[in-house]
C-alpha cells in the first residue's frame, strides 16, 4: 500500500508540474459494454505458477446497441512467483486485438494488434472475515490507430487497484460461499504522446461471486469508468460495463506436492 501510494503520488505530481489542467471539462455520453473474462492460475511448482487470462470485450456502436460489437480480445500471460500467501509478483506479455467498431472507410483497417509487457505486485491482507487486496501493475504498451500504415505509439500505464472480498453466507471465503467484492482502480499513463491526458481511466466496480470449489469461482458485476480522451484532455469518456468472470486454478502436480488453495 505504501509503495503504491508513493508511486501514484510521484506520478500525479509530475503530471501536475508538466501539463496544463484543461479549463473546461466535458463528459461524453455513456457507452455500454460487456466483458467476459477468464482468469487462470496454473500451478507449476511450489513457488511458481502460470497466469493465463483471456478477455472478450463487446461494446455498442451506431448500428449495434448495448454490446453487440466485438471491440477487443485479450490474451494476457505471465510467470508468477508465489512468495507467500500475502505477496506475489508476476511478469509477462499481452497480445490485444483491437477491432474497429465504426463504419470502416477504405483507408482504415478492421483490426490492429496491440502489444504489452507487464509486471505486477499483489498484496493480499486477511482482515477479520475479509480479504483485502492491493495491486500495483505497470504496463509498457505499443498501440496504433486504425489508419493503414500508422506507426506504433509507445506509452506506459501505471495502475493501482484496491479490492475487498466480503463473504456473505459463511464466516470465511470457502467453497459454497457467496461474496461481494467492491473494487476501485486508477490508471495513469505517460509517454511522448501524453500532453494533457494523464488519467486514462478511473474504474469503480462491484461484483457478486460464488466459490464452487477451491479451483473454481464465478462472478458477475457492474463497472462505471471515466477517463480523459487521448487527443483532448478536457474531454472525459463515460462507460458502463457488465462484467462476467470465471476464475480457475488447476494444479497438475502430484497430490502430495500440492499446496492449499491460494486466493
Amino acid at each position: 500500500m505504501l509503495i503504491a501510494s508513493c508511486v501514484l503520488f510521484l506520478t500525479m505530481t509530475t503530471y501536475a508540474q508538466q501539463t496544463e489542467v484543461p479549463e473546461k471539462r466535458k463528459l461524453k455520453s455513456p457507452l455500454s459494454r460487456l466483458w467476459i473474462n477468464t482468469y487462470g492460475n496454473v500451478r507449476l511448482s511450489k513457488k511458481f505458477f502460470w497466469v493465463a487470462q483471456t478477455h472478450f470485450r463487446f461494446q455498442e456502436s451506431s448500428s449495434t446497441k448495448f454490446a453487440g460489437q466485438v471491440a477487443q480480445v485479450y490474451n494476457r500471460h505471465a510467470l508468477s512467483y508465489f512468495y507467500s500467501k500475502k505477496f506475489r509478483v508476476s511478469l509477462g506479455g499481452v497480445l490485444r486485438l483491437n477491432f474497429n467498431t465504426d463504419d470502416i472507410p477504405a483507408e482504415e483497417q478492421a483490426m490492429v494488434p496491440e502489444w504489452r509487457i507487464w509486471h505486477e505486485y499483489l498484496f493480499a491482507l486477511p482482515l477479520s472475515r475479509l480479504m483485502v487486496y492491493h495491486r500495483l501493475r505497470v504496463e509498457h504498451r505499443w498501440t496504433r490507430k486504425f489508419q493503414k500504415d500508422s506507426p506504433f505509439i509507445f506509452r506506459n500505464r501505471w495502475r493501482y487497484m484496491f479490492n475487498v472480498k466480503i463473504p456473505i453466507n459463511k464466516p470465511k471465503l470457502a467453497p459454497g460461499a457467496f461474496y461481494i467484492a467492491p473494487e476501485a482502480e486508477l490508471i495513469m499513463q505517460s509517454g511522448k504522446s501524453i500532453i494533457e491526458s494523464p488519467m486514462e481511466d478511473l474504474r469503480l466496480h462491484t461484483s457478486f461471486g460464488y466459490i464452487l470449489k477451491p479451483q473454481l469461482t464465478v462472478a458477475a458485476g457492474l463497472m462505471y469508468s471515466t477517463g480523459q480522451e487521448l487527443t483532448d484532455g478536457a474531454l472525459y469518456n463515460q462507460k458502463w460495463t457488465l462484467r462476467l468472470h470465471v476464475y480457475f486454478s488447476p494444479d497438475f502436480r502430484k497430490l502430495e506436492n500440492r499446496l492449499p488453495a491460494v486466493n
